[in-house]
Order: C-alpha cells, then structure tokens, then sequence
C-alpha cells in the first residue's frame, strides 16, 4: 500500500513580498513558524543565499536562532549550511551554542554550492582553497567536532562537543547521493528548484547507502513546491506568483514576490516559460483531492521517507491554508479517510 502518511516539514526561503520591506520578510518568517508548528510539521528550516536583493537568507543562523526563540517544539535547520562559505569550526561553535539555548531543536542542513553568483561567491571564500571541492572533507571535519571528546584533535569546537546535531546532506546532483550514502547520512534533495537528476540520484542514494553510527538505512527526503488551495482553479492563479518567481531566476532580475496575475503568457516567452517550468517541475498543486492523487502517485514511484515543501504564495493566509490542506492531507490518509 502506498504510503503517504508521512513527515512534512517547510522550507523558507525568506522571501520580500511586493510591497513589503526585509524587516516584514523576517517578521513573516517567524509567523509561518508558528503557524506550522501549531499545524503538526516536523521540521522548518531557513536557506542561505548572498547578494539577492529579493531574499532574506544570507545569515541563515541568526535567522534560525531568531526562529527558534519564537517557537516551543518544531526542529528548526539550516536548509542549508553553504559549507563553502564558512569554516567548518565556526559552524560548529555556533550550532553548538544553539543546541545549549534549544536542546534537540536543530538540524543541520549541508550544500556544497555557494549559494549565490561566482562574484560574490569569491568574496565570502575564506581561503584560497575552493570549499566546492573539499566539501567531503569539512563534513566528515563536522560530524567529529560534534562527537564525543575522545574522537577529537587538539582543535575542538566548544561549545560543540558531544552536541551530535543531526546533520543532513542536501543536493541538486548526483555527487551528493554519492557522498550522503558513503558517510551514512540522511539526503535531501532540492526537487523544488532543480528536479532534473532527481529519480537517478534517489536510485544512487539507496543502493550505495552505508550503515553508520548515524543512520542504520537510507533516510530520503525531497524538497517540492506545493500550491494547494481549496480548488484547482484558485491554485492555478495562485502558482502565477510562484512561475513569476522562477521567471526572476531565468532573467536573473530582481523583482520581490509578486502577487498572481491572470496570463503569465503576457510576461514570458516560450524559450522563458519552458526552463522556467523545467525548474518548477516538481509540484503539487491543486485542491485537496488533486494533491491527495498527485502526492500518492509520487509515493507510488519513489516512496520517500519525508517531504519538504515551499509555497511561494503571495497572500499570507493562503500560504498557511497551503501547508494546512497538505498537512490535513497525511493525517486523513493516517486515520483513513482520505
């Protein structure tokens, strides 16, 4: 039997609504927290990018810590940690900190990309080495300074020490499959804005996937984009806002999230809809039935151990309703009445 009965959990790009400022983009962060806390969701976890002017979420931990002080329960991560952009140690002070003030609240959420363009990419480097390509390394350098004290060197991260925050590999390719299923790890992987490798990597995940003191069997999670409202029409208009983002990231302009319009045909080409589509493959998106039908036959296909969704809604209220009706989904397939 299909199961669909499983954690959901947000992802929060942190983004400015059109006619809103970055202080309101912060204050609506932490109204969603709480909205999905109260909802039941297992985890919320904060991006990180740089130089985007429309995105709240270049200090990822300072954003986490702001949310956590705002919330009781719900696990709070880094979705991600951009690891070539920070020192592994530091990383490790601060998370461990945070597990000190919020025990057993966060999650650690690693990418191996920048986060943002080659410019400014160079500029948050700290050192001449490319962290791009000793990824693996500061991992594995992660893991031990949240280990017990007799696995460290003489460098030890404090606080940090015997923290063993779970840490997750996140990806877009298939290299990161590779790595998370060596070191024994949970995945996720980014469907939500780079679905292309996705089937292949799951595939690559699962059967490289090594036992370790972490994790006994592969723990797979995807990142999707979800627009559910309470008809298929409603959520049609609603995903405009969603394709105008995505239209920001093809032309690479810097436009705030948009409220929906009637015919996106009136604002992209073909060559613009299609890459644009491409990216946002990976969708649900309709009413509660519609979603039920899509959710299941993703299940049917790739059985997942936890979704993780974005709603790039414009309207406050309806992005809430769209993580209600996808929350209301699983728990009605739970007690059988879907």
């Amino acid at each position: 039997m299909t199961n669909i009965n499983i954690p959901v959990s947000v992802l929060n790009l942190v983004p400015i609504r059109e006619g809103f400022g970055p202080k309101d983009a912060i204050d609506q962060m932490v109204d969603l927290a709480q909205a999905v806390e109260k909802m039941g969701y297992e985890r919320y976890w904060i991006a990180e990018h740089h130089n985007t002017t429309t995105l709240v979420s270049s200090a990822t931990t300072m954003l986490m810590k702001h949310t956590l002080e705002h919330t009781n329960s719900i696990r709070v991560g880094s979705g991600g940690v951009m690891l070539p952009n920070h020192a592994p140690l530091v990383v490790a002070e601060q998370f461990g900190t945070m597990e000190l003030l919020y025990p057993n609240r966060l999650d650690l959420g690693l990418g191996r990309a920048p986060g943002t363009d080659q410019l400014t990419a160079s500029a948050l480097r700290r050192g001449k080495d490319d962290g791009v390509y000793t990824f693996p390394k500061d991992v594995q350098q992660l893991l031990t300074y949240f280990g017990s004290e007799e696995e460290q060197g003489y460098v030890k991260a404090f606080p940090g020490v015997n923290a063993n925050i779970p840490i997750y590999i996140l990806g877009s390719s298939t290299d990161s499959a590779h790595l998370a299923a060596k070191l024994g790890l949970p995945y996720v992987f980014a469907s939500h804005f780079a679905p292309t490798h996705m089937e292949q990597a799951i595939k690559i995940y699962r059967e490289s996937f090594q036992a370790s003191e972490y994790l006994e069997k592969p723990y797979m999670m995807v990142c999707l984009n979800v627009i559910a409202c309470e008809t298929d029409e409603e959520a049609k208009k609603e995903q405009t806002t969603m394709q105008q983002f995505f239209l920001n990231v093809v032309r690479g302009s810097k436009n705030p999230l948009q409220p929906p319009v009637e015919d996106m045909d009136t604002l992209w080409s073909a060559h613009e809809k299609h890459v644009a589509e491409s990216m946002s493959s990976v969708t649900l998106l309709g009413s509660k039935a519609s979603i039920t039908s899509q959710l299941t036959r993703f299940q049917e296909k790739y059985n997942v151990d936890e979704l993780m969704a974005v709603s790039y809604i414009y309207d406050i209220e309806k992005q809430k309703r769209s993580y209600q009706i996808l929350k209301e989904i699983v728990d009605s397939k739970a007690k059988g009445t879907v």
